[in-house]
């Protein structure tokens, strides 16, 4: 009998990082013969990234629930200048949420060998419940830092009833094994469309610089701007791939910098068009003030990218090292500017460092990921 696994996530209505890896890897399992089923805490047509036909979808309306319905309302009608009113609205949201999700796992659960959680509220959740838990592994996407005073002073102790716990950073085992020894290193796997590259052409590429990502501050694409402002980009220009709530601002400093004809905005991009992007580009820049695992460089690298990217918390030095790229110390901006410049200035060691990430690539391809993954879902089930 095939091994039966729960994957729990909120939605796959549109882009997300947890959505997208949580997919990959439910379908790499699927077609490994495990039983796979995923369950939505959002009603709709789960259909932005491809779920393969032989996963079983489950749903739960956690809009349905009273306390968004009638709780929220009230807040907003009654209390309208209460300072934390809309933080107050997300609470009755979440707990509205868990306990529509406890009420379909109660009496759902017992028909699975294994319950992935794929964020750290739903994790938090779950391990309250010692019978549920007890089956169920926190797969942890974000920083070990989050969570606040109910999710993560309250709540996280209560890891230790958890069957096991993923992360996809060291800096995460640390801390995780402190809560519980089951705890495992498994870095995201990437997927496809680039798992399947293969070979790269690199006289192809063009002096093209790219970031691919949310456009917010917690990105930090205007310091990204702001560097090569500074320095000379000779017959290189910068594409910014993505959107978010920075990019008018951004927008406006490529202007105030006279970078618009250095800089391309592209918008949001399908998955397709942002490999072939990075197939022609060269330099992947990254300036994140903080990222669980920084996935993005790891595609870069599949395209045949150098990496430049700020050591921030925790996921890039995971991932850089001399054979792909220059981890710089964070914030410093002296630093970043003169290792760009650098490779600029010398294409025989940006074309060695090109094909040098490519080859770290294989480092990561998926058959490594899946062998951890197999291992622990039969050890525990």
């Amino acid at each position: 009998m095939p091994k039966k696994i729960l994957f729990i996530y909120y939605q796959n209505l549109k882009p997300g990082g947890v959505a997208r890896v949580m997919i990959n890897l439910a379908n790499e399992l699927c077609e490994n013969d495990y039983d796979i089923s995923i369950l939505f805490l959002m009603e709709d047509e789960h259909t932005f990234y491809k779920i393969n036909p032989k996963i079983k979808i489950h749903t739960v309306n956690s809009f349905g629930h009273w306390g968004f319905n009638k709780v929220n309302p009230l807040l907003d009608k009654y209390f309208k200048k209460l300072r934390y009113r809309y933080n107050l609205k997300k609470y009755v949201y979440d707990f509205g949420q868990w306990d529509m999700m406890s009420q379909w796992l109660k009496k759902n659960h017992t028909q699975f060998d294994v319950i992935i959680s794929c964020w750290y509220k739903l994790s938090a959740q779950i391990s309250v419940n010692k019978t549920i838990a007890s089956k169920t592994l926190a797969w942890e996407h974000s920083n070990f830092e989050v969570g606040g005073k109910i999710w993560g002073n309250l709540l996280r102790p209560k890891y230790k009833n958890l069957k096991g716990i993923i992360c996809i950073n060291k800096a995460s085992v640390d801390y995780y094994k402190t809560l519980n020894p089951n705890t495992f290193l498994i870095p995201n796997l990437i997927g496809e469309p680039f798992e399947s590259i293969e070979k790269i052409d690199f006289d192809s590429k063009k002096n093209h610089l790219i970031y691919v990502g949310r456009l917010d501050k917690d990105k930090n694409v205007s310091s990204i701007i702001d560097a090569i402002s500074s320095i000379d980009l000779k017959d290189f220009i910068f594409k910014i791939i993505g959107e978010g709530p920075d990019l008018e601002n951004l927008k406006r400093l490529a202007e105030d910098k006279n970078l618009q004809s250095k800089i391309i905005f592209t918008g949001r991009l399908s998955i397709d068009q942002i490999k072939n992007e990075l197939l022609y580009s060269k330099i992947f820049l990254f300036m994140s003030k903080t990222e669980a695992f920084g996935m993005v460089l790891l595609e870069a690298m599949f395209c045949g990218n150098a990496l430049v990217s700020y050591d921030c918390n925790y996921g890039p030095s995971d991932i850089i090292n001399q054979n792909n790229g220059f981890l710089i110390p964070m914030d410093d901006k002296k630093n970043f500017q003169e290792i760009l410049q650098k490779l600029i200035n010398e294409p025989d060691l940006l074309n060695k460092l090109t094909q040098s990430s490519f080859q770290e690539s294989f480092q990561w391809r998926k058959n490594k990921t899946l062998i951890q993954w197999n291992k622990i879902i039969n050890l525990i089930s």
